[in-house]
């Protein structure tokens, strides 16, 4: 295992140029023009005066030396410490003004890149752990808002060098040559270092993703692990992700931290030639002492901008890649895209898969081909064996993922020209495992439908067993789910979320049945709900329950992505087929039939 093992880009990430960043972030930047102007006004009122307090003391030097007047030399303390008060206030008004502004376009850059994460297909976390999405929606964000504040600092800092370098020429022109002569390298240098740096600040940042998206997924699956006795394993696993995170982050830290001590023995070497130069100047009488002053105190304001640079070249560095990693994800292209935007009035729920081919990695098909018509109103069940394309026609219909080739229909329309939006508002869709938000069972009902009151989810409850499901909960509608619903039994959750898609009133209604065994009394609560929804939709159900299966209009059977059988139970019983097989592997326990024989066969053996 490689030393960058596990830190490679995402599919989705990109290059961008130091420009193309800038000009990037300046655009979130152009609706706070007003504040920013005024912060401009503070960083040059900064400059200025930062400027001037070292020409205004040597002057002093040279006009006290001269006349050795007490009150010259009063005045001039006076004047440097009023210069000193408005450097204080200018620069509390700019980092009020930038801090504001910064902290408004990073609450506008978490809620792009969280809407972007928000609009991407399901294909999208297949593939990207939603650990390493979370980390560029937080901590990416708070990186780039950082490096905005460093960046002000500097220029604040260069616009004093460059007013200093425009009073510095007119009184010596050799000197200031002199003291520019090591800029080039400087800079030559500190390009040198940015790419390398700019790598291995990555390399970092995806470590740390690791790390996030290795303790998200242990933190969720705790349950499992402490079931299993796994709680170890889970430690190493953490473990060696965080080790590879401290080691991304060292060699960053040592690659980073070599910048300043270069700078800073050019600094000394610069300084040395500064004061021989310009102590044999002022010897010889070409400069005053003051002037010579001036040089050597501008120099350390030449040279701070860059050892600023170098000092936080951690944070520029990692502001520039957090920039680029969330820009990358706000950029990232959906895999569903709609070729039109139509409005979608009321749909009665005709469902034709014409020749359609999809797979969710290229070599590896699911459906080849695949026909399909199912008509308004009716209710299918669709069987089959693991792995046999169920999931994937109602991912399809819901249109969480591309298909590749074929069309497919609602209503006779393509269901690539709806607004996705107002397509899904018509869909109820039930997964295998219910997922309740944390909040109440009203809140998780209402879920989609805000405005449905109490009253009304009360009256529908009623219509489930009488209400008495509702009775069983500590404070009924109001009573808390906790997180995940972990604090209602799996049949209260699955009806909740039943509950959710009748007061949508959905035209299409998917459900995947759960798989986990309830007690006899929640699942015919259950059966109602479902009948319930069934009513006033067009259901596609892919069946795990024998009850399911023989209420259904049609059944389809599927093997390898291709209808193998269709009809319903009785005919499909009678044909003796692998719809029969899958019967009587699958289904026949549940029968009352089988209960009985089963009785039977234990009280003879009595």
């Amino acid at each position: 295992m490689g030393f960058f093992s596990g830190l490679n880009a995402e599919a989705y990430d990109r290059s961008y140029r130091d420009r193309d960043l800038a000009v990037r972030m300046l655009e979130y930047f152009r609706a706070h023009n007003r504040r920013i102007a005024f912060a401009i006004i503070a960083i040059l009122l900064i400059a200025a005066s930062s400027a001037a307090t070292p020409i205004l003391i040597s002057r002093s030097v040279d006009l006290i030396a001269e006349e050795g007047s007490t009150q010259l030399m009063l005045t001039f303390v006076g004047v440097i410490f009023a210069l000193g008060v408005l450097i204080w206030g200018a620069n509390w008004v700019r980092r009020r003004l930038i801090s504001r502004a910064v902290a408004d376009v990073m609450l506008e850059l978490r809620r792009d890149a969280f809407i972007a994460s928000a609009k991407h297909d399901l294909s999208f976390y297949d593939e990207f752990a939603s650990g390493r999405v979370v980390s560029r929606i937080t901590s990416d964000t708070q990186d780039f808002a950082q490096v905005v504040v460093l960046v002000t600092d500097l220029v604040t800092q260069l616009i004093q060098s460059f007013i200093l370098i425009a009073v510095l020429i007119g009184i010596d022109l050799r000197l200031t040559i002199w003291l520019t002569a090591m800029m080039p390298v400087v800079f030559l240098i500190a390009i040198g270092f940015r790419k390398i740096a700019r790598r291995v600040t990555r390399h970092g940042f995806r470590a740390m993703a690791n790390v996030n998206a290795a303790i998200k997924e242990a933190v969720t699956g705790i349950s499992v692990a402490k079931n299993f006795r796994q709680e170890n394993q889970i430690y190493d696993e953490f473990r060696e992700v965080n080790l590879i995170s401290y080691q991304a982050n060292i060699r960053r830290g040592l690659v980073l931290s070599s910048v300043f001590p270069t700078l800073n023995a050019l600094m000394g070497i610069g300084t040395a030639i500064m004061v021989y130069v310009g102590g044999m100047s002022a010897a010889q009488g070409v400069v005053t002492v003051g002037a010579w002053y001036l040089f050597i105190t501008s120099l350390d304001r030449f040279w701070f901008p860059v050892l600023n640079l170098s000092s936080f070249w951690t944070q520029v560095q990692n502001g520039l890649s957090a920039a680029e990693r969330v820009f990358a994800l706000i950029d990232a292209e959906s895999a569903v895209t709609q070729i039109a935007s139509k409005s979608v009035d009321k749909l009665r729920g005709k469902i034709t898969f014409e020749d359609i081919f999809f797979h969710y990695k290229p070599g590896e098909p699911v459906l080849q081909g695949f026909n399909m018509h199912i008509e308004p109103g009716e209710n299918l069940a669709l069987v089959g064996h693991t792995g046999a394309g169920k999931s994937s026609i109602v991912k399809l219909i819901s249109r969480f993922y591309e298909f590749q080739g074929g069309r497919l229909l609602i209503d006779d329309q393509d269901i690539r020209s709806f607004d996705l939006q107002e397509y899904r508002r018509q869909l109820g869709i039930v997964s295998q495992t219910p997922f309740l938000f944390s909040g109440t069972v009203a809140d998780n009902i209402r879920y989609a439908s805000p405005d449905v009151g109490d009253d009304e989810i009360d009256k529908l409850a009623q219509k489930i067993g009488g209400g008495e499901w509702i009775e069983t909960l500590p404070d009924g509608l109001q009573s808390e789910v906790g997180e995940r619903g972990n604090r209602l039994s799996m049949g209260v959750r699955q009806l909740v979320s039943l509950m959710r898609v009748l007061v949508q009133r959905p035209a299409i209604f998917i459900l995947d049945e759960a798989t986990a065994s309830i007690d006899p009394f929640t699942e015919s609560q259950i059966q109602e709900a479902l009948n319930l929804i069934l009513a006033d939709s067009t259901s596609i159900l892919i069946a795990h329950r024998l009850s399911t299966v023989k209420a259904s209009d049609r059944i389809i059977v599927l093997h390898e992505g291709k209808i193998i059988e269709e009809g319903n139970h009785q005919t499909l019983m009678q044909g003796d087929g692998h719809y029969a097989e899958l019967y009587n592997t699958y289904f026949r326990h549940q029968s009352l039939e089988y209960v009985e024989t089963a009785r039977d066969i234990l009280l003879g053996e009595d």
